[in-house]
């Protein structure tokens, strides 16, 4: 045991620089962390979150519901497409709350989501292979960041809609379950008009249950 701990004390005078200058940095980013979580909370802005919702229409009424939630780096896997992503969500508009990514990149990001969502849904996927009785209906994938209306919270939402729904929106305001959904309407309309002029923002799936 003394052994043991001359090794240690040997180690330690003779790499205590490195040893201070670590805790220095470990120290440096606890405090940065902390301030921006604080920061965070305060405006209550969470770009690092990503939540997945299934938006439905329904007998004249919207019914929104959280599929997945989780963090950024948990679905994209990439810290340079995670800072991408946060960079580009805080460039959204009332009048335009889909992120705003290079073309040739949107796919990339829905298909992360998609790989995310998918185990949701694989059981009708199996049964589909056994040719089972299911159901199949295509819904498409948008990613935005609403900041409109009064929003509880802001942070990277990827839109779940079903495409006949979407292409085909009622003329006639929905009822709403909470009067902060008008603003998830207002996006809706948004997307139905964006997918007719850029469909590559949008990621087609099948979805059998």
């Amino acid at each position: 045991m003394q052994e043991f701990l001359d090794a240690v004390v040997e180690q330690f005078q003779e790499h205590w620089i490195k040893f201070l200058t670590a805790a220095g940095f470990m120290a440096v980013g606890w405090f940065f962390g902390k301030r921006k979580a604080k920061a965070d909370w305060a405006k209550k802005e969470f770009f690092d979150r990503i939540n997945v919702s299934l938006n439905t229409i329904d007998d004249g009424k919207l019914y929104i519901r959280t599929v997945i939630e989780k963090n950024c780096a948990d679905v994209f896997l990439n810290a340079v497409a995670v800072d991408t992503i946060n960079a580009a969500a805080r460039n959204t508009s009332e009048q335009d709350a889909i992120i705003p990514l290079e073309k040739e990149d949107h796919w990339y990001y829905l298909n992360a989501v998609l790989n995310e969502v998918a185990e949701k849904f694989a059981t009708g996927t199996l049964k589909r292979d056994m040719h089972l009785d299911v159901k199949v209906e295509r819904y498409l994938i948008c990613l935005t960041c609403e900041c409109a209306g009064d929003m509880r919270t802001r942070k990277i939402r990827a839109m779940l809609v079903k495409k006949a729904v979407l292409q085909k929106l009622p003329d006639e305001i929905p009822q709403f379950e909470s009067p902060r959904h008008s603003t998830r309407w207002e996006t809706l309309k948004q997307l139905a008009a964006q997918y007719q002029k850029d469909p590559h923002k949008f990621l087609e799936v099948e979805i059998c249950v």
